[in-house]
């Protein structure tokens, strides 16, 4: 994309006014963003109202400087690249969606975009238990060849991205910034890694903060480019749930992992599987829900897939698919380092000291107060189980 074509993009989707489906009926009708320059003003009128058609034709300030600040940081890397709706390297899963993103900033691996996919979305506040899970989905996903597609949230997210560069199929991870800003900063070191083996993504213009309302809006990106949104712990108002529920909309498969019922990490994937999601407790359940609707010419579309299976993805209608307009915190209120550390499954000493941290004594020390308030039960062969919700 040269300098004219990216500024003609820039200045579409930069006008205020014009919205996504605004852009896409001037590019429906007009072919490219740069033939509005030469358009009928009342052909522009008719697409996008007046006051946006007026703006289109004027002077855009901010427009000149996002084209110069958006060329430099194409320079400033190597893989590097602004894809438009429409090109070659464009996801063939994305375009079958309803909203597809015009322009995509990618660094890394463009080819990754048209790869076999599955989205691993969850919890930011997963338990040690939904960590492990969702790390060794992912590993397996990609030693079978399957990209592994998340948002680079805390939690759950960040396990499947790494989980993914584990294999040889990589990760894509679509982010709610420029992608000149990593979000959260505790993901610095694993986006930079990303970057190196896997891909980087974003709708959002070089420069863009971390704005709560991108979140939800790049979910829709995240299920759009997989074949399938597993979904590993998620409370009820969750915005993974979200995801399930664009997934689903998409006529994607929706699985989800189940958990403990004294979770509040578990509710939201209990309700998916209520609605229909397909319940997961291998990988070889994954790849039994999405593979026959896979192509095997590696175009990545599903444009001949026929009649879908109601039992193996979700209607999205239930209480677990419509929450959340913003970034959704999962809520807990643990602050006990080694009620954390156990999680809601039965485990051992060991388990515990490679979880928390601590060493033995101390952890000794505050189990047995955890048993007298009733907190921890001690089973047979030395492991420990919560009780209740703690």
């Amino acid at each position: 994309m040269d300098r004219a074509e990216l500024g003609s993009w820039l200045r579409l989707l930069g006008c205020p006014g014009v919205g996504r489906r605004a852009a896409r009926r001037v590019i429906a009708r007009l072919g490219f963003p740069g033939a509005v320059a030469t358009a009928d003003p009342a052909v522009l009128v008719q697409l996008v109202g007046e006051p946006a058609a007026t703006a289109l034709r004027s002077p855009m300030p901010d427009v000149e400087e996002l084209l110069e600040r958006t060329l430099e940081w194409l320079d400033g890397g190597r893989l590097r690249a602004v894809v438009a709706l429409g090109d070659l390297a464009y996801s063939p899963l994305l375009v079958e969606t309803a909203d597809p993103p015009l322009l995509l900033y990618a660094q890394g691996r463009l080819d990754l975009l048209r790869s076999e996919s599955v989205a691993v979305v969850g919890s930011r506040r997963p338990t040690p238990q939904g960590l492990d899970t969702a790390r060794q989905l992912a590993r397996e996903l990609s030693e079978r060849g399957w990209t592994v597609v998340s948002g680079l949230a805390a939690g759950i997210d960040g396990a499947a991205h790494v989980g993914g560069l584990e294999g040889k199929a990589g990760t894509i991870a679509v982010v709610g910034t420029g992608l000149d800003q990593v979000y959260p900063r505790r993901h610095v070191e694993l986006a930079r890694r990303i970057e190196a083996e896997g891909l980087m993504l974003s709708e959002y213009p070089i420069g863009t903060p971390p704005l709560p309302p991108n979140f939800p809006q790049r979910n829709r990106i995240i299920a759009g480019l997989a074949r399938g949104t597993l979904v590993v712990e998620a409370a009820m108002r969750s915005g993974s749930l979200i995801t399930a529920r664009l997934a689903a909309e998409a006529g994607r498969d929706v699985l989800a992992v189940p958990g403990s019922i004294r979770a509040d990490q578990s509710r939201g994937c209990h309700a998916l599987i209520r609605d229909g999601a397909a319940l997961v407790e291998s990988v070889d359940d994954i790849l039994a829900a999405i593979q026959p609707w896979a192509q095997s010419d590696g175009a990545g579309s599903v444009a001949s897939r026929g009649g879908s299976s109601e039992t193996s993805r979700s209607r999205a209608t239930g209480p677990g698919c419509v929450h959340a307009e913003v970034p959704a915190v999962d809520s807990t209120s643990e602050a006990d380092p080694i009620l954390r550390a156990l999680g809601y499954d039965p485990v051992d000493l060991d388990t515990l000291m490679a979880r928390s941290g601590h060493p033995a004594a101390d952890i000794n020390a505050r189990l047995i107060e955890l048993e007298f308030e009733g907190q921890v039960a001690r089973l047979p062969g030395g492991r420990y189980q919560r009780r209740g919700l703690g």
